[in-house]
């Protein structure tokens, strides 16, 4: 697949393709999917930019909610067991239930966080609701996505704890760290490994983020809102844009448009290794 990708990246369909035999009709047309790529592909950059602010969003607070988590739940308390199962449970659900709960909780009017919020005197979001709003869609879905996927974090983040010395911890309170001292300067160095690894998935996730952004937007890409005098979807991530590229049939197209985000991928992996590789 990863070899006939690349080759159908150098085809292309046109208006003449026989749309019953659309792979065996396509023409070859060399670089020029990626020329249009890089030079005139307005949405693709738009979606390149909506991706950047979504991985700004999901992954820092992903990293920094299941590092408390892990944490906390390291500690002898009533019921640990029983809260890692729980805080574990939703990566478990399939992301496509995960996002209809939450559109059922972001509903206006009739979902249970308006309904709270119009107690409490915020009836901002009545009309619009929280996905439908151009402003407050990419953030509701990185939040859904945070506490979904933080319960995996958790269990890798406990892991490690759980596997660093107590003498390491001991020798730090003798020397009189607090407890926010040992988390900085012992627990968040030796599990920097575990950073790493969910900040490189983190960047995988959102460059194919496809099933949260279809199932709560309900196969559309978001609210509408102008960019500079452009009509975009509030919430088109790169991996959404390449659905909808290969669901009109432009499959040498959309398979340029995957290399181009495997080499972004790429890049951004290397320069993540390098900063956070071992000294």
């Amino acid at each position: 697949p990863i070899i006939y990708s690349l080759f159908l990246s150098f085809h292309k369909t046109s208006i003449y393709s026989d749309w019953y035999n659309i792979f065996g009709d396509m023409q070859w047309c060399g670089l020029s999917n990626y020329v249009t790529l890089l030079t005139a592909d307005a949405e693709l950059w738009w979606s390149l930019v909506v991706t950047l602010l979504y991985a700004a969003l999901t992954i820092p607070a992903g990293i920094a909610l299941s590092l408390l988590l892990a944490v906390l739940l390291n500690n002898k308390l009533p019921g640990r067991s029983f809260f890692r199962s729980a805080y574990f449970l939703p990566n478990v659900l399939d992301l496509l239930v995960v996002g209809i709960i939450w559109v059922l909780i972001y509903s206006p009017r009739f979902g249970l966080l308006d309904v709270m919020l119009n107690k409490i005197g915020i009836t901002f979001f009545s009309d619009t609701g929280f996905l439908g709003n151009p402003l407050t869609a990419l953030p509701a879905i990185a939040l859904a996505m945070v506490l979904k996927g933080a319960g995996f974090g958790m269990i890798l983040f406990l892991t490690a704890i759980q596997n660093i010395s107590s003498s390491v911890y001991e020798a730090a309170e003798v020397d009189g760290a607090s407890w926010w001292d040992r988390l900085r300067h012992v627990t968040i160095p030796l599990v920097k490994p575990i950073i790493l690894f969910m900040i490189i998935t983190g960047v995988l996730a959102s460059l194919n983020a496809f099933t949260e952004i279809y199932a709560m937007t309900n196969a559309s890409g978001g609210p509408i809102t102008q960019v500079f005098g452009r009509t975009v979807g509030a919430t088109k991530l790169s991996g959404f844009y390449l659905f909808k590229t290969f669901e009109r049939g432009q499959y040498g197209y959309a398979a340029a448009i995957s290399y181009l985000l495997l080499v972004i991928a790429m890049v951004i992996s290397f320069i993540n290794i390098k900063v956070l590789q071992e000294k």
